[in-house]
């Protein structure tokens, strides 16, 4: 039986506000709880690991089934760089800094191919279950749009001409890597 309640693992407040908007019809009767409990040390080596360790935690620290994510951009010039590094990658946890940093790695680079990735766990009693959304696009050579957060305003969807900074909420929420991961893991969930 679904959960009538879950706690989302982050302290994000951005992200708390897009995925409860994601979300938004699938939650159906099932309340979210915002997670107050302490951060746990993110080391794994993938999305999916990062994304477990964090439910983890939070179904561990409030007994409650836990959702929670990973997610980041893939530079495929970069190697795949900043990944699961990107909320830190310049060092500063500042959404400014990183955006600054990857556009100054990315000088002079032709092969702007990028990947939003976003890993969405689930664990409960007895259970852990992982789904994987990936937005395909490219590195803009500059800033384009002031919503969203993140890379948003340097990340240019595959089939768009606009950067997802510059779609609205709803746009954004209907077809990024967040959403197809949460989409999946939901349908999973609504399952049980």
């Amino acid at each position: 039986m679904a959960p009538t309640r879950l706690v989302l693992a982050t302290h994000n407040a951005h992200k708390v506000d897009e995925l409860r908007r994601i979300l938004g019809p699938q939650l159906g009767d099932i309340e979210l709880v915002a997670y107050d409990g302490p951060e746990p040390v993110e080391d794994g080596t993938d999305f999916e690991a990062n994304a477990l360790i964090k439910a983890r935690a939070a179904y561990e620290h409030t007994g409650l089934a836990a959702l929670a994510d990973d997610s980041g951009i893939s530079v495929r010039a970069l190697g795949g760089a900043p990944g699961i590094h990107s909320a830190r990658y310049a060092g500063t946890r500042d959404d400014g800094d990183n955006v600054r940093l990857l556009l100054e790695r990315m000088t002079g680079i032709d092969d702007r191919a990028a990947d939003f990735t976003c890993a969405a766990a689930f664990v409960a009693d007895g259970i852990e279950h992982v789904e994987v959304g990936v937005w395909p696009g490219t590195v803009l050579l500059e800033r384009a749009g002031a919503g969203g957060f993140g890379y948003d305003p340097v990340f240019k969807p595959d089939g768009l001409t606009v950067s997802s900074a510059e779609l609205s909420p709803d746009e954004k929420n209907a077809i990024s890597h967040r959403a197809m991961a949460f989409g999946k893991l939901f349908a999973y969930i609504h399952t049980l």
